[in-house]
């Protein structure tokens, strides 16, 4: 509802205390989340449209230009208003709105739904322009194999977790991204392999992904490709504790080391469990990493606090008989903010250590 996908009514709209009116374009401005045609305005002209959502990012007349010029909405059609357009023309200046606002993150649900072929492919060939403009785009759809073809990731929101994709964790993706270069990292509990594409990304020379789910690294294999690289990770269906106790027996090590469990508490009555999961898969964590190398550790347990995590961390450190330093502490984004009243909704926390 926040982020536009249910139309306001007229009057005041809040829930628990937020003016969804507001709100909304908050998100927006951090999100671009899109329909088939979605934030248009129907009386102004598609010019105007794309250079009023450009000027929330405070982006140039040069910047506009571009963006409806790579869509093919300059000349006549940019002093055309929007309700004169057709389907294809409306999404096409959609897409351009969040193009010239640098959206990070664009969602199409179920893209193709109610469009006849012409419709389909008209489609097709503007989200194949967008993504040629360095666009990322993540389509929400059952056509996951049509969908393949136009994004950077694909997002299975019916049988995915959560969403579909860990949307808070894209601040630490680009943290992941900047320390990976030449470094061989190893990726624990992937899903579908979004930090190991960050690390990807960010120039590892070699990357192993581990995961219980053999849909998940499909799909996690699926976006390596997607994304264009020409030589493939090493993708793990096992488990992740009994991963690292062979990969130490093996005499393995890794420059770079992602953990990020499911949630190990589900309540506070699994907090002993969930401390004695987390030393463990860490302190293996912290013997396998070479000497310089990194742990990006996460928990995503609400009843876990930052303070007992740290604590954790810390005893696995020494038990480890390893020495390392704290060089940042991690949470979601900032579109993930926290109720002052409600401490729990604090619930990703992370370490960023180094090996000594």
């Amino acid at each position: 509802l926040c982020a536009g996908l249910v139309p306001l009514a007229r009057g005041e709209a809040t829930v628990a205390g937020c003016d969804l009116r507001t709100e909304r374009e908050a998100v927006r401005a951090r999100v671009g989340l899109l329909g088939h045609a979605n934030g248009l305005y129907a009386d102004l002209t598609v010019a105007e449209n794309v250079q009023f959502w450009g000027s929330t990012v405070g982006a140039s007349d040069r910047e506009v230009a571009a963006a409806l010029d790579r869509l093919g909405l300059s000349g006549r059609l940019a002093d055309l208003a929007v309700k004169r357009l057709s389907a294809g023309q409306k999404r096409r200046t959609a897409l351009a709105c969040l193009v010239a606002r640098r959206a990070q993150l664009w969602l199409l649900d179920e893209p193709h739904a109610g469009l006849d072929a012409a419709g389909r492919d008209d489609l097709d060939d503007t989200l194949r322009a967008a993504v040629g403009m360095g666009a990322t785009v993540m389509v929400a759809s059952h056509e996951l194999e049509r969908a393949g073809s136009l994004a950077t990731r694909v997002v299975d929101v019916v049988a995915g977790h959560k969403t579909g994709f860990y949307i808070d964790q894209r601040d630490n993706r680009s943290l992941v991204r900047a320390n990976a270069a030449g470094r061989r990292v190893l990726n624990c509990f992937c899903y579908t392999g979004g930090f190991t594409l960050a690390a990807r990304q960010g120039g590892a020379i070699e990357a192993t992904s581990v995961d219980s789910s053999a849909e998940a690294l499909a799909m996690a294999a699926d976006h390596e490709k997607l994304n264009g690289f020409e030589t493939s990770s090493t993708w793990l269906q096992a488990n992740v504790f009994d991963t690292l106790k062979a990969m130490l027996a093996e005499g393995r090590q890794f420059d770079l080391i992602v953990l990020d469990p499911p949630k190990f508490a589900p309540s506070a009555h699994h907090i002993d469990r969930a401390a004695r999961a987390y030393k463990e898969i860490n302190l293996k964590a912290l013997r396998l990493l070479a000497p310089g190398g990194l742990l990006f550790t996460f928990s995503c347990s609400g009843a876990v606090s930052l303070d007992l995590f740290q604590k954790i961390i810390a005893g696995a450190v020494f038990d480890a008989g390893v020495d390392a330093q704290m060089l940042k502490r991690l949470a979601a984004g900032v579109d993930h903010p926290m109720l002052m009243t409600h401490p729990e909704g604090e619930y990703l926390k992370g370490l960023m250590l180094r090996r000594m």
